[in-house]
């Protein structure tokens, strides 16, 4: 495979060129990625906080004031109603203007005073079932600091094995130090390969790629100089992006920023390749936009661990999940953002990124043919 620089260069300028006279391509190019990354940034969140809870208060006494005074100082929690009984509690829930409520039996303070056990009941909406979890395990958290505060001492021996725990990376626990990296590399790997898509296919709609067939130049170096303009845009995206996530969201960045723009070029260059590939299969922008979003979205959003933990998968997604070059990309994202790891960790993502430039233009190149059909 050789390159002439001339030709390279001329084609590289010539699909610059092109994109300087499209406004759309131009605003789907840098625009378009920080508009997902704020977007979906803000509106993608597991942190619940605010829980809308109502409270059958049947004791009416000092302890049961102060449980809920510690749900509602944590955050968590939001009283909108006090009921008188639990009949009242199923509308709540059925119209959902509740997502829990919590029933203090009558004799809650006397079987506390009395050394004794007092059993709380909440009732959760489990129809989003993670939500669900999540509130019975902040309730949980909460009643039992409530209760270690309040027990006499020496009425309750203390336990004689004691945990603390220390969080690494995301001190805070916050979903958007999570959310944000992943959202680079996902939304990377959407705008790269949508952007090529639409290159060679524009060529023929366009009625120039009967000119660009007569020039000497070889397919590689068609493939190869359509993709470089598109590297530059990429770059610039990952950076734009990165520096959302530490100025906007607060997302702690603590590796190198020498590795991750490695990382990203190698990276681009597999999803401009597969963009490509798309394009020259296509004689419609329209088709090779809809190809790229069903290769490219719907995996990535799903299939990488974006969203959801690829080992909670069944097997065979488990397994489906390695063909997911995103999958490996925010690995990377995450380490070098939260945890600061260098090259000597992300070795074995690294090799994967490089397979995946590789196996982008090797697919590209094949793809492409300089004959009118």
């Amino acid at each position: 495979m050789t390159f002439d620089p001339t030709r390279l260069w001329a084609v590289a300028r010539k699909e610059a060129i092109q994109l300087r006279r499209d406004p759309r391509s131009l605003m789907l190019a840098f625009l378009l990625p920080a508009m997902l990354l704020l977007l979906f940034g803000y509106a993608i969140t597991w942190d619940l906080r605010d829980i809308p809870t109502v409270v059958c208060d049947q004791d009416l006494s000092a302890r049961s004031r102060g449980l809920c005074d510690a749900l509602r100082a944590s955050g968590y929690f939001t009283r909108v109603a006090n009921l008188s009984g639990p009949r009242e509690i199923a509308p709540w829930l059925e119209r959902g203007h509740a997502r829990m409520a919590l029933i203090i039996p009558p004799d809650f303070a006397e079987n506390l005073d009395a050394g004794r056990s007092a059993p709380l009941q909440a009732i959760v909406d489990g129809s989003d079932a993670n939500t669900a979890t999540i509130t019975i395990a902040y309730t949980q958290a909460i009643v039992a600091t409530f209760a270690a505060r309040i027990v006499p001492p020496g009425l309750t021996p203390a336990p004689p094995i004691r945990v603390q725990s220390r969080i690494w990376y995301n001190e805070e626990l916050a979903s958007r130090n999570m959310i944000v990296p992943g959202l680079v590399a996902v939304i990377m790997m959407i705008i790269a390969a949508m952007l090529t898509s639409l290159t060679i296919s524009r060529e023929w709609e366009r009625g120039t790629m009967e000119q660009l067939i007569a020039t000497p130049v070889t397919r590689a170096e068609v493939i190869v100089g359509k993709m470089l303009p598109y590297i530059a845009i990429g770059l610039t995206d990952v950076a734009i992006g990165s520096l959302l996530g530490v100025i906007v969201f607060h997302v702690p960045f603590r590796g190198s920023v020498l590795l991750l723009g490695v990382l990203s070029l190698a990276f681009l260059v597999g999803s401009l390749g597969l963009g490509l590939m798309i394009s020259a299969g296509s004689r419609s922008q329209l088709m090779a936009m809809q190809l790229s979003m069903m290769t490219t979205y719907l995996p990535a959003y799903l299939l990488s661990g974006f969203m959801f933990a690829t080992e909670l998968m069944p097997r065979a997604l488990r397994l489906l999940t390695h063909l997911i070059p995103a999958r490996y990309f925010i690995v990377v994202t995450r380490g070098i953002f939260l945890k600061g790891v260098d090259a000597r960790v992300l070795w074995p993502q690294g090799l994967a990124m490089i397979a995946y430039a590789l196996l982008g233009i090797t697919l590209a190149i094949r793809a492409f043919r300089k004959e009118l059909r």
